[in-house]
């Protein structure tokens, strides 16, 4: 049997998993079983294209690592709620990883009710063709779904990686392959450690997306992200989402900023950006996030540059996460 033949059982599998957490037939088209759950087209968030992609988004997304129950196996109940309340309040975009703890079981929880009106993306943090086979594999499975919207190399660091990826039994095969099979939509590639390698990466392959982090912090670090990538992502088509907008918090320490207005406003203000994702603590967290990305309104120059100024003596203390890879 080839692995291709096996991949395809694989698939036919899953969606038949998924069809009986979900009560109905396909992924794809929901019974009348769920049909209360339906969840209304429009909300009240903006959107922007992703790039050149053709795919339209809100504005605002839900992570599923970081200080979150979607990511903790011992608080299903809460992940769960969280999700669900998400999506209650106008979140399509849904972020995870096959790297995320429980977050990709927790959202194939709730999500496949749902699935034609959500934007799922998860990542791989696997260099070699096979390794990203078998988190693809797994993502799908544990998501109860097969497809995703969008695939993502996770924390590309440094440029060996990339000609890891590239080579001949590279993760980029992987994408091919599944891109091939209509299991992606869209294909990504993400870092926060060092800008040259996401340019690198752009310039190798026609990704679809970057997630990046986008801060005012990050403004002032000796090797910045928003000048660096984002050019060259608009010059590609490329869509740009952001991460690391709050820096886990700790840009709304005394004397930083004064809350997600200002990080939420800066990040999506920048040319280029078309969405952001921020993970909650709690649901009154997600609330009070999402009533921001919903007055969301683009900051005049005279506000960043006052931002970037409030960021200028703590820089360092909020780009912490660009030592990870």
């Amino acid at each position: 049997m080839t692995r291709q033949t096996t991949r395809r059982n694989f698939l036919i599998a899953s969606a038949t998993v998924a069809a009986g957490v979900v009560g109905c037939g396909s992924i794809k088209n929901h019974s009348t079983s769920v049909a209360q759950e339906q969840l209304p087209v429009k909300t009240a968030m903006g959107e922007r294209e992703l790039g050149r992609t053709g795919v339209r988004v809100p504005i605002f997304g839900l992570g599923g690592a970081g200080k979150t129950p979607i990511d903790k196996a011992n608080r299903e109940l809460q992940a769960i709620a969280m999700i669900k309340r998400a999506l209650a309040l106008g979140i399509r975009y849904f972020d995870t990883a096959a790297s995320y703890g429980s977050s990709e079981y927790h959202l194939g929880k709730v999500l496949p009710f749902h699935r034609n009106q959500v934007f799922l993306a998860t990542k791989t943090g696997a260099r070699d063709r096979d390794g990203a086979w078998r988190d693809l594999e797994r993502s799908l499975k544990r998501l109860n779904t097969d497809y995703l919207d969008l695939w993502q190399l996770h924390h590309v660091s440094f440029e060996q990686e990339l000609d890891k990826i590239f080579s001949k039994d590279g993760a980029i095969q992987a994408i091919e392959e599944a891109k091939q099979q209509n299991i992606l939509r869209l294909s990504g590639i993400t870092g926060h450690h060092e800008p040259d390698v996401i340019v690198e990466g752009l310039r190798r392959y026609q990704f679809d997306t970057t997630l990046i982090p986008i801060n005012a912090a990050d403004k002032h670090h000796p090797r910045p992200f928003i000048p660096k990538v984002l050019p060259v992502a608009q010059q590609r088509g490329v869509g740009v989402i952001a991460m690391k907008v709050p820096a886990y918090g700790r840009l709304f320490k005394p004397g930083v900023l004064d809350g997600m207005h200002q990080a939420l406003g800066y990040t999506l203000s920048q040319a280029g950006v078309d969405c952001a994702i921020v993970a909650a603590e709690n649901i009154a967290q997600l609330e009070s996030n999402v009533e921001v990305a919903r007055a969301f309104e683009p900051l005049p120059q005279t506000a960043l540059a006052e931002i970037e100024q409030r960021t200028a003596a703590s820089w360092q203390d909020n780009t912490f996460f660009r030592a990870w890879s």
